[in-house]
């Protein structure tokens, strides 16, 4: 389990984060959320020591991270692939970890065979594609078979099969009851994987939830409709006050009006209904209505067995 408690970090003056508190358990995919500049890899580092908190604490499993004897073997981290010594081949680079965490070497071929990088072993880092180069900092993050893994932005360019993977992946270790953190922008992954979400803006906490609780939170709700009198229903949905969007012939999006009240119309003017379904938002529009408040760059719009340790083989399509 990881705990933040009133974790607070300034940089010359400038505060990143701000009396930040949650707590990640074990057993679920927690999502870890918020626009650019909210202080998510601030956050990370001080969860595993590579910056000191202003105040406040952070711990795993109650003890701070630079007091763990043998850290790798509890925490595995991939907060920067390109951290890697780029003269040193992966397996060299993976065995250099291993024996200072007195693990076994036949642990690297195993990690090794499970991200896919077996038949580039011996070639140097520095030759390896972006994708190539995420697939080596999880092996090195899962090293030590740690039971708590954090992980920001771990799919950054890996290809569609490598996303998967990754997605089948973390998901598999969760069930295994470690404590997963996941920090990503791409929404759809996040609302694929994540059962639990920690979401801040401004270094301070916007939401720690369960994912469904979150995207229930948000307004922007729509009602499917569909009726060969869609022209005649839009007219009346407009006159009530709702807001129609025509997708395809019959079909129609409507928001400002729920389900019910669409229903009472179509009864009282006669009109054939084909399906009337409430619709929540996307994990994504969620998000853009929860935190658009807490934005530090905004732009302007116009408008407004275990199959998993099978299936890393798409080292081509990365490189």
């Amino acid at each position: 389990m990881i705990e933040v408690r009133d974790l607070c970090k300034s940089y010359d003056g400038k505060v990143v984060i701000d009396h930040l508190s949650f707590t990640v358990q074990p057993g679920v995919v927690t999502g870890f959320l918020g626009p650019n500049g909210a202080g998510k890899s601030t956050t990370m580092r001080l969860i595993v020591g590579l910056d000191r908190p202003t105040s406040g604490d952070a711990t795993i499993g109650g003890i701070h991270y630079v007091e763990l004897p043998r850290p790798l073997r509890v925490v595995g981290a991939l907060l920067d692939a390109g951290a890697t010594h780029k003269g040193r081949t992966a397996y060299d680079h993976l065995l250099y970890l291993a024996q200072t965490q007195g693990i076994p070497r036949g642990r690297v071929d195993e990690v090794l065979e499970l991200v896919g990088l077996h038949d580039v072993a011996h070639e140097r880092a520095g030759t390896f594609s972006l994708g190539m180069g995420q697939r080596l900092g999880l092996a090195a993050a899962l090293i030590g078979d740690p039971s708590v893994l954090i992980l920001d932005e771990p799919v950054n360019g890996l290809d569609p099969d490598g996303i998967m993977w990754i997605r089948n992946l973390v998901i598999h270790l969760a069930s295994e009851g470690r404590t997963i953190l996941v920090s990503s922008h791409l929404m759809s992954e996040i609302a694929a994987t994540a059962s639990d979400l920690i979401v801040i803006g401004r270094g301070r906490l916007i939401a720690a939830c369960t994912t469904d609780e979150f995207v229930e939170r948000s307004s922007k709700r729509t009602v499917l409709v569909k009726s060969p009198d869609a022209v005649a229903l839009a007219d009346l949905i407009t006159s009530a006050g709702g807001h129609v969007e025509t997708h395809g012939e019959g079909e129609l999006i409507v928001t400002l009006v729920d389900a019910a009240h669409i229903g009472a119309l179509a009864f009282t003017a006669r009109l054939e209904l084909h399906e009337l379904t409430p619709q929540l938002a996307s994990l994504e529009d969620a998000f853009m209505e929860q935190t658009h408040t807490s934005t530090e760059f905004g732009g302007h719009s116009s408008n407004s067995d275990s199959p998993v340790f099978a299936t890393a083989s798409s080292v081509g399509a990365d490189r």
